[in-house]
């Protein structure tokens, strides 16, 4: 490794303090390591689809999770020479993939200087930054220089990036990593066989629904079949207790169902195909070209993961209480690839009104482009991590 610069010697120097007791640490585990820090939650939202793709391709990996996942694996160490080398004597990673504008050069240089090569993605926004008083010199620039290849999301990032001791050949204009969902498989027999008993039927899917929301997606239903007497609706609960609610609620209606889960096919005559779960919704994703998204418009659940739906080509309706996933649904709606509704009328409304083939499909283009760009992304990084290791792994014989 090269000799440290000035900035960083002065950087350490100042951050020297007590030592801190190390902690009580998991056993590292066997196999490819990779070392994986988020510095927000959004970063580690983005992450975890780019790990479970990374597993589909390699699932002999193993991951350590730093920064601010739900629940992550360990702390990243004080930027103290002590407890950096007990935090990576340890780990041992094989590759490090820093996610964030917040650096830890003492970490991220100890790092380097034991040949590991290290990955940085970009997010965008403010410049890049690092703990220390404001008097020390800038260490930003020779600690982004560490890394192999630096992943950004636009050329606003590339242009705010520091040119000291930066090469070219380190940059890729990636696009943003965000978070997405992998599609859900299905049944391909079912799914044939589904297909031909709709026979080219207009179909909407209720999913994830909870039990107080079932009156509503069956009141909604009953009033859009009106303007499409042939229409027919998929819903499917999220747990067997609002499966029993629905079951009572579409019990008490007038319109004919099928239920799923008791091998029945929807017919000419099927109004409500009713499911006991959610098992098969990989299925009703690809029948149907319009899905409301259950847990939203009942309080309390914060909403479904609006990615498995655009993930698979459907245009998204959902309720105002989408707490969990927020971020998601914003990004949806600002592409144009979801909307929201309020109550059985503007659910009725919205289901009438998207069924035309030319309106939904534009919403489903617009989630899949968003979903796309997101794999796009993550796949890039995926085959710089698997060049890295699989060249670590071949020098090590």
């Amino acid at each position: 490794m090269s000799r440290r610069p000035i900035s960083l010697s002065t950087y350490l120097a100042a951050m020297r303090g007590a030592g801190a007791p190390v902690p009580v640490r998991a056993p590292r585990g066997d196999g490819p390591f990779l070392w994986v820090h988020a510095s927000e939650a959004a970063e580690a939202r983005a992450l975890g689809t780019l790990l479970a793709r990374l597993a589909t391709q390699w699932p002999e990996i193993v991951t350590l999770r730093t920064g601010a996942w739900d629940t992550p694996d360990d702390a990243l160490p004080p930027e103290a020479v002590g407890e950096i080398a007990a935090f990576l004597d340890h780990w041992r990673p094989d590759l490090a993939l820093w996610s964030g504008l917040r650096l830890h050069p003492a970490l991220l240089w100890e790092a380097a200087d034991r040949d590991i090569p290290l990955l940085h993605v970009d997010p965008g926004g403010d410049p890049h930054n690092a703990p220390g008083p404001r008097w020390l010199p800038d260490t930003v620039p020779p600690t982004l220089a560490l890394f192999d290849t630096i992943f950004l999301p636009d050329a606003a990032a590339e242009r705010r990036l520091p040119r000291v001791s930066l090469g070219q050949a380190r940059i890729r204009r990636s696009g943003a990593l965000t978070e997405t969902t992998l599609p859900l498989d299905c049944n391909d027999d079912l799914l044939e066989e589904a297909l031909a008993a709709v026979a080219g039927r207009p179909v909407w899917l209720a999913a994830h629904v909870r039990g107080s929301e079932a009156r509503l997606v069956i009141e909604a239903h009953r009033r859009a079949a009106r303007l499409s007497h042939r229409l027919l609706l998929a819903l499917v609960p999220e747990t067997p207790e609002d499966a029993a609610e629905a079951d009572r609620t579409a019990a008490t209606s007038d319109l004919r169902l099928c239920r799923w889960d008791e091998g029945e096919m929807p017919d000419d005559t099927t109004q409500v195909v009713l499911c006991g779960g959610p098992e098969d919704i990989g299925l009703w994703y690809r029948l149907a070209p319009l899905a409301f998204l259950g847990g939203s418009l009942a309080p309390g659940h914060g909403g479904t993961d609006p990615f498995e739906a655009a993930a698979l080509g459907t245009a998204i309706l959902y309720g105002p209480n989408v707490g969990r996933h927020l971020g998601a649904y914003s990004t949806l709606v600002e592409a144009g690839a979801a909307r929201i509704v309020r109550d059985e009328d503007s659910l009725s409304g919205a289901v009438s009104q998207l069924l035309a083939p030319d309106r939904a499909a534009a919403m489903a283009h617009a989630g899949w482009d968003i979903v796309s760009r997101g794999a796009a992304a993550s796949d890039a990084v995926i085959d710089r991590i698997i060049e890295l290791l699989e060249a670590r792994r071949e020098a090590a014989g």
